[in-house]
């Protein structure tokens, strides 16, 4: 299968790239700054999304899955001037879920004049259970990718266009390494049954499945990857 998987510098998406290729995929990467094979794209400018998939088009010939996995991690104080939390708010909705729609919707069109496909959307259990008092947006950024999830595989299950997602708890990434310091990793760990973070191995197997294997009757779902932490 040929595969776009975007923020895989890092991470999950490193992680998720590195199985992908392995198990004989074509994948093209990206990261903001590309580099390497990576397609470079900063998702804070509505114009990437449409480039990334173009040069991914033009790299592949044709795409057969989706995994939007980049995002970005980034507290603001609820007592933060008008400006700053307006900004904060801007700044993660559109790279954590703008740019993931603007990308969805270009599979879409792309799927359906090609016989159907999958996405993947890596969303987080802070989509159903919350946030920190810093991450108001991170949160409703992520639960607004699980609704367009289910809208996606309910609008388009007949054009065998399939849509999933994978919501993770915390894991051993770059993005979450300093959030889990600051906050301290034995309190943390108290709150997760399975005594453990989720691996960034773990999720990618998630994805993996999902964008290569997963039933057709299956789209529409979503994979918790908390350790129990959060069980809907």
């Amino acid at each position: 299968m040929n595969i776009l998987l975007t923020g895989s510098s890092r991470g999950i998406g490193a992680a998720a790239y590195e199985l992908l290729r392995s198990a004989g995929h074509g994948v093209v990467g990206h990261s903001t700054r590309g580099g390497g094979d990576l397609v470079a794209g900063d998702l804070t400018d509505p114009q990437a999304p449409r480039r990334i998939w173009d040069e991914a088009v033009a790299r592949l010939g044709r795409i057969d899955a989706l995994v939007n996995n980049a995002g970005i991690y980034e507290g603001i104080a609820d007592d933060s001037s008008d400006v700053d939390w307006q900004a904060a708010w801007q700044r993660t909705l559109t790279v954590n879920l703008t740019s993931a729609a603007d990308l969805c919707r270009l599979a879409v069109q792309h799927f359906r004049a090609n016989g159907g496909g999958r996405i993947v959307n890596v969303a987080s259990r802070a989509a159903f259970r919350g946030d920190s008092p810093q991450h108001w947006h991170y949160a409703a950024s992520k639960a607004g990718m699980i609704g367009m999830t289910k809208s996606i595989a309910r609008g388009y299950a007949a054009d065998n266009i399939l849509a999933f997602a994978v919501a993770p708890g915390f894991t051993v990434s770059e993005m979450t390494e300093e959030y889990l310091s600051d906050r301290g990793g034995a309190a943390i760990l108290a709150d997760i049954p399975l005594g453990r973070v989720t691996t960034t191995d773990e999720v990618a197997e998630a994805i993996r499945w999902l964008a290569t294997e997963a039933p057709a009757a299956s789209t529409g779902s979503v994979i918790d990857l908390n350790g129990a932490s959060f069980v809907r």
